[in-house]
């Protein structure tokens, strides 16, 4: 079977089983803190496991794009160097919704595994959990008693709660699992040593390929668990993995998974691929995994950066440019030549990628040509300080000095850790971390928070959003928590029907009152801060008072008040980005998609692809198409459950990057100009708006511009700032007629007289520099001249400096300088001085720099310097006429 055939008969086998097919969500996680990225088939069923939300359906089966590079679960340092894992990988899973349980899963998965993927019976191994006395969790026999009569007591493992019990994180959904592992090996290895002998214990043909996860407990912030309000299933099995079993491999990357990527890099390189462990091979496989993880997440949204995921996205990528410049010769940008490939082969189950093929390969492409600036120089250095190291028999790397590589030269601190491994050492991993906090907490504070359990007060089946319709609602406390972060105390609220809307999708969150109502006694009103989303539930941050435990437990029911002015404001400008992003397309091409944006009350910002600067002329069409919308008044369209195959039938514009249900939200404001996927609020017609005005546009990052405008009341206080501005000019300039035309006067008239002080500065340097040629002095075999004079700038100190040199031959010259109020010094060396007795003019002024406390440096002939404390400038010339002597 192909990967392609693998991966349909698995879909196909759990539609017969009565499960709904849903897409894979993005890699990178949304709205929820404790992830990263998505690592795990499950990660985005997760409130349905914790009874937040409702699933689509109560069994479900998916594949779904995963990334372990982050966190509690990360393979990033194994990839190369086995043949099985990987950063991105697709995870194939089944899921019960508190409908079937371990019978099912169990016999399930080995109906798929033996009779419709014929994998051999006798090559299959079962573990199951053989419980924990800590957790109090006894041994599942319910899984045992079911896998005895199908695979026999010899084939079943009991694993310990390290194996065999699966949790997401420190807190969250969790339980005993039951892991299904395959032997591989030859029959001759088989003879030689049994294959339940090898079950985990990494040996790269007896592996894991699917894991049962049997969705009892939730652990809590304290470490307890508790069960579950249902019991649910959740299965996962690597995708890659099982193709290399079905398809009779030795390696992942011998399937057709990466086979077609590994050809491109042969061709690319001009040399062979044998699947061995020579560095070559390892770097192939390297490439090919980490093209997948890059590619994807940009396709998803996110882009290479210096910060948290984006961050995470540039180390792998930055560690793949590595291995193809060291052990394949690859100097030039070859990662996104691989970008085509990957596309046409992931067309059919990821189509994003492919439709945005040339972004993702042109932002590849800018990060290549970045990093390979700087790699080479950075190698050497790296080679020089390994060097330095050897000498002096250290086999450390010292933290400070990763830390510089990686300030330096960007390289991650890993990058840097394996380079390190090749070459039989190792990093100082805690003394990087020292200079990495250290750096950190110059520029900020960490934010620091703890959370803990949420308090239940009212059951609820699900929590209902009515802000679309009504800015007020009656409804009951479900539940609160209280967090601690550097602010103090932040409490959480959820209510069972909210007007709040809650931050997503660019747009901030509601902020408003709660009523709080005791039978028909108000007891109280707390302030709602922001409404944020965490996963798919709406929490509302609420003011932190006196005796508020009471309050929220003794209230029978809240009265939500949103801020309807903050509000309308912000709906404004989110139904403007609507007009922005249409307008966009119109005029600069339909290669624009969303890349992010910000809608809030004072302003909006976009994000989009694109790769160049927008125009002045470009930008001013723009603000005119979309004003002549807001004239047009076109009333909102707004459609509400529209299944997804017909939203995009309708022309709906989807994000790259965001997960969609079966059923969404349409919001149109003429369905010749602006349809789009969209959970905002907005304005009831585009009149509403008022009036749209640009205020910035500019670069993001490779591929990706920005820009912010301001509309309504801010748009108008925009335009009324700007003709404030005018009439003050005028005023000033005795209100001409033609404003620009008076300033171009004035500016002509500056650059005159600019010219004519600096051709009288020029002379009065010309008259000084003669006045110090008498006072050259002879003093062991070289001229000197050290004092201190008059100049106007800097500049003007450095080009006297070289003017005295071409006058005197041999000359050594220390000048000082007060410009304006800040001391300044100039060294200028013969090569008498330089050859001879060893002297460095960056090295001199920086000595010379410690009389006014600053610093300086150049080149061995000449260098300068500039400092704070202008009494010590006499000081620093005596200091260099003994210094030159």
């Amino acid at each position: 079977m192909t990967s392609h055939e693998i991966r349909r008969h698995f879909l196909d086998f759990f539609q017969s089983k009565q499960h709904l097919i849903v897409a894979s969500a993005p890699l990178v996680a949304k709205n929820d803190p404790t992830l990263m990225f998505n690592n795990s088939g499950m990660a985005q069923f997760k409130d349905f496991f914790l009874g937040n939300g409702t699933p689509p359906s109560k069994r479900v089966a998916d594949t779904q794009k995963c990334l372990r590079v982050s966190g509690k679960h990360n393979d990033l340092e194994d990839v190369g160097f086995d043949t099985y894992h990987h950063t991105m990988f697709e995870m194939l899973g089944n899921w019960s919704f508190g409908d079937y349980f371990k019978k099912e899963a169990i016999t399930w998965a080995w109906e798929l595994l033996t009779e419709v993927y014929k994998l051999p019976k006798d090559r299959l191994y079962v573990s199951v959990f053989e419980g924990d006395q800590k957790d109090n969790v006894p041994f599942d026999q319910e899984a045992f008693d079911l896998w005895k009569p199908i695979v026999g007591e010899d084939r079943i493992i009991y694993g310990n709660k390290k194996d065999n019990f699966w949790e997401m994180g420190d807190t969250g959904p969790c339980g005993p699992c039951s892991e299904i592992h395959v032997d591989l090996r030859s029959p001759e290895e088989i003879a030689q040593k049994s294959g339940k002998e090898l079950v985990n214990a990494d040996h790269p043909q007896v592996v894991e390929i699917w894991n049962l996860v049997f969705m009892q407990f939730n652990r809590k912030a304290d470490g307890s668990l508790e069960p579950l309000p249902a019991r649910h299933v959740d299965t996962g099995m690597g995708f890659e993995r099982l193709c290399m079993a079905i398809q009779g491999k030795r390696s992942n990357y011998d399937t057709d998974v990466f086979s077609g990527t590994i050809n491109v890099i042969e061709e690319l390189s001009g040399k062979p691929y044998g699947g061995t462990m020579e560095k070559s091979d390892v770097a192939m496989r390297v490439i090919a995994d980490h093209i997948r993880a890059v590619s994807f997440a940009i396709a998803d949204g996110l882009v290479p950066s210096n910060a948290k995921a984006g961050y995470v996205i540039r180390r792998i990528l930055r560690r793949a440019i590595r291995y193809g410049y060291s052990y394949l010769n690859l100097t030039e940008p070859f990662m996104t030549k691989l970008v085509p490939t990957l596309a046409e082969q992931f067309a059919d189950v990821f189509p994003e990628l492919n439709a945005q093929r040339d972004f993702v390969a042109t932002v590849i492409r800018e990060e290549e040509i970045s990093f390979l600036r700087t790699l080479g120089t950075g190698l050497g250095r790296l080679d020089q300080i390994i060097g330095d190291l050897n000498g002096k028999g250290t086999k450390e790397i010292p933290g400070e000095t990763v830390f510089e590589l990686n300030d330096t030269f960007g390289f991650p601190a890993d990058l840097t850790a394996l380079i390190a491994r090749e070459k039989g050492l190792s990093i100082d991993e805690a003394g990087f971390q020292k200079a990495l906090l250290e750096q950190k907490t110059r520029s900020r504070k960490d934010a620091t928070s703890s959370a803990g359990d949420w308090i239940d007060v009212n059951e609820t089946d699900r929590v209902e959003f009515v802000g679309y319709d009504q800015p007020e609602a009656y409804a009951h406390i479900v539940k609160y928590r209280k967090i601690q972060n550097k602010q103090g105390t932040q409490v959480q609220v959820v209510l069972d029907k909210t007007p709040f809307y809650a931050e997503s999708g660019g747009q901030i969150g509601d902020t408003g009152v709660l009523e709080l109502f005791a039978g028909s006694d108000q007891i109280g009103t707390l302030t709602v801060l922001d409404t944020k989303k965490e996963n798919d539930l709406s929490i509302l941050i609420v003011q932190d008072v006196a005796g508020l435990d009471e309050l929220l437990t003794e209230a029978d029911s809240v009265y939500a008040i949103i801020n309807t002015t903050r509000r309308g404001l912000t709906s404004s400008n989110h139904s403007a980005t609507h007009l922005l992003h249409a307008a966009l397309r119109d005029v600069l091409g339909t290669h624009v998609a969303q890349k992010g944006s910000y809608v809030g009350p004072d302003a909006l910002r976009f994000d989009f692809s694109h790769f160049s600067k927008v125009t002045d002329e470009q930008l001013a069409e723009v603000e005119r198409i979309v004003n002549e919308k807001i004239r047009e008044d076109i009333k909102l369209d707004e459609k509400r459950n529209v299944p997804i195959a017909q939203a995009k039938e309708l022309g709906a514009t989807a994000l790259f990057g965001e997960k969609y249900g079966d059923f969404v939200r349409v919001i149109t404001f003429d369905p010749n100009y602006s349809v789009e996927l969209c959970g905002g609020t907005h304005v009831p017609a585009t009149g509403h708006i008022g009036l749209f005005k640009f205020t910035g546009e500019g670069s993001v990052s490779t591929g990706i511009r920005r820009v912010e405008a301001k509309t309504s009341a801010g748009a108008e206080a925009l335009v009324n700032e700007q003709m404030a501005v005018i009439s003050e000019l005028k005023e000033l300039l005795k209100a001409p007629k033609d404003v620009v035309k008076a300033v171009q006067t004035l500016l002509e008239e500056r650059s005159a007289l600019q010219k004519q002080v600096e051709a009288l500065q020029n002379e009065k340097v010309q008259q000084l520099k003669n006045q110090l040629l008498e006072k050259v002095e002879a003093v062991n075999g070289h001229s000197r001249l050290v004092e201190r004079v008059e100049v106007p700038n800097a500049d003007a100190l450095k080009q006297l400096a070289y003017d005295l040199k071409a006058k005197v031959d041999n000359l050594a010259v220390v000048l000082g300088a007060d410009i304006n109020g800040k001391p300044q010094l100039a060294v200028m060396l013969p090569d008498s001085l330089i050859q001879e007795k060893k002297l460095n003019a960056g090295q001199v002024v920086k000595e010379l720099a410690k009389n006014i406390k600053g610093g300086g440096g150049g080149q061995p002939f000449f260098a300068t310097a500039g400092g704070t404390d202008l009494s010590g400038l006499d000081a620093a010339l005596a200091q260099g006429k003994e210094l030159l002597g």
